[in-house]
């Protein structure tokens, strides 16, 4: 026997007692992710030179992130669990992370057992709640569009716990902390979010408030106090959608906007087992002059396997003379006052 067969040899023994010692132990790591990507079209789109043009690139993230991920358990005994969470979103079209952080989306680790879960790291759970409630599953032209991305934020330096279903109902609160010497308050974001389940609607209400570096509430779509209250009702192959979301930032500068309503309504139709269509309308109004919008929404997702689908999405946004929101959740934003059109259509794997 030569010496790189007795290496290899070697090495094998070594990985079969630890896979043996794992099994023994009770654990077990899943590796997961997607990966998707297409084309993607808007129109109107205002350029540095004070003019607009059409804007073709390549689509990332517009009908879903790509994402890969890591996750385990270990059974602890007396029905208590270990468990973590390794999560990176990117951008198939590029293959760039979403951000600079290696795990952008999730990184933490944790607690389970009969009493809940108890959770600390990087997470975004209220994100994920807001996702049950938009018909598109929270595309580029979806629920986050009309709020500049705000319910979208995720939770660093974070502590949560979350109830177990207690006959349909649920609860998480957390706080995610601001890391600012001498002040609890400064960059500092808490949530709570309430869910009741039922076989055949689902009724949430999530509240979450994001401090500036300051503690104050000081920028209406990105440091500020937000509430949704929403739900959902399945009746045979349709899923209806409703949703109203409040923003608020008192202490926004003079002038600046201080309040936004936003809410929609859409429908998922199971037409075929493969073939699931969408619709949606969205509406926003924000004070002080920041004007209002409309969004429309049709789409549709196509299973070729439990795997694969193909999607196509189109949508308008119609502002009225103040506004510039885009009809996709970009900075690609049209003149004030003018319409947009965007469309994207690619294919997604999930593994």
């Amino acid at each position: 026997m030569t010496r790189r067969t007795i290496r290899l040899a070697g090495v094998a023994a070594l990985c079969g007692a630890a896979a043996t010692a794992t099994a023994a132990q009770g654990s077990n790591v899943t590796l997961y992710g997607r990966v998707v990507a297409g084309v993607d079209v808007q129109t109107n789109v205002q350029t540095t030179d004070g003019g607009s043009g059409t804007l073709w690139r390549g689509a990332d993230n517009q009908w879903g992130t790509s994402m890969f991920g890591l996750q385990g358990t270990e059974d602890l005994g007396g029905g208590l669990k270990g468990l973590f969470h390794l999560e990176s979103g990117f951008g198939a079209a590029k293959g760039k992370t979403n951000g600079d952080a290696l795990f952008n989306r999730r990184a933490y680790i944790g607690l389970q057992g009969g009493w809940g879960k108890l959770t600390m790291g990087k997470n975004q759970p209220i994100a994920d709640a807001l996702w049950a409630l938009d018909p598109t599953g929270q595309q580029f032209i979806g629920s986050a569009t009309l709020v500049r991305g705000r319910n979208w934020q995720g939770h660093d330096n974070m502590v949560a716990y979350e109830t177990p279903n207690l006959g349909g109902f649920s609860a998480l609160a957390l706080t995610s902390l601001g890391e600012q010497p001498g002040s609890a308050s400064k960059l500092r974001k808490d949530a709570l979010s309430l869910t009741y389940t039922a076989p055949a609607f689902e009724l949430r209400a999530i509240y979450d408030v994001a401090r500036d570096a300051n503690g104050k509430y000081s920028d209406l779509f990105n440091t500020s106090k937000e509430l949704t209250l929403g739900g959902t009702l399945s009746i045979r192959d349709f899923k209806l959608f409703a949703g109203y979301e409040n923003l608020s930032a008192p202490d926004s500068p003079a002038g600046a906007p201080t309040k936004a309503n936003h809410f929609w309504l859409g429908a998922n139709y199971q037409l075929t087992p493969a073939l699931t269509l969408i619709g949606a309308f969205y509406r926003v109004m924000v004070n002080r002059g920041g004007g209002n919008a409309n969004l429309y929404m049709l789409g549709a997702n196509y299973n070729l396997s439990k795997r694969t689908l193909l999607y196509a999405s189109v949508g308008t946004v119609q502002n009225s003379a103040n506004a510039n929101f885009s009809v996709e959740a970009t900075n690609n934003n049209p003149a004030p006052g003018r319409n947009q059109l965007g469309a994207y259509t690619g294919i997604a794997h999930s593994f």
